[in-house]
């Protein structure tokens, strides 16, 4: 059985992680690394590398002061797992054509194109041009495959 620490322990690194994670996306990651991080070849792997860097660099140090003022037991075998394993993750997801064929193969191509020109039922203008967005179904899906990774980050850190 889990203790009730291991509990309290998987419950802050995911906080902390998922904190982190929407700042280091959103705020941390470089418009140029958010445009290029999915081109093919050098440019794009290049770009995604600098960003799974700055994002992981982004929850090692939000994650700090959440570990030591809360006294969590961490190791450091867990760390290196946990955000090894969802920097790994969160690098194939953007670049982008990996989670696209993830999703054609999930059945989930339309709502990956919702939201954008190519999605049947695109957003439009009283005169008949497209009009964007915020959000898309890519971006929810690429979302929540991160917070999937999140849990499982959580979950090694806490538990190795």
């Amino acid at each position: 059985m889990v203790s009730n620490p291991t509990i309290a322990t998987f419950a802050a690194v995911f906080i902390a992680l998922y904190i982190a994670h929407s700042v280091g996306d959103h705020w941390v990651q470089s418009s140029c690394q958010a445009a290029t991080k999915g081109l093919p070849g050098w440019t794009g792997r290049a770009a995604c590398a600098r960003h799974i860097l700055s994002l992981t660099a982004t929850k090692a140090v939000v994650l700090a002061p959440v570990a030591l003022l809360l006294d969590l037991p961490l190791t450091m075998a867990g760390l290196l797992l946990g955000l090894g394993l969802d920097a790994a993750s969160h690098y194939w997801a953007d670049r982008r054509t990996t989670l696209a064929r993830l999703a054609q193969t999930c059945g989930k191509a339309e709502f990956y194109s919702l939201g954008t020109p190519s999605h049947p039922a695109h957003p439009a203008t009283a005169e008949g041009t497209y009009a964007p967005t915020l959000g898309t179904g890519a971006y929810a899906l690429d979302q929540s495959f991160h917070h999937l990774f999140l849990g499982v980050a959580a979950l090694l850190i806490a538990t190795v």
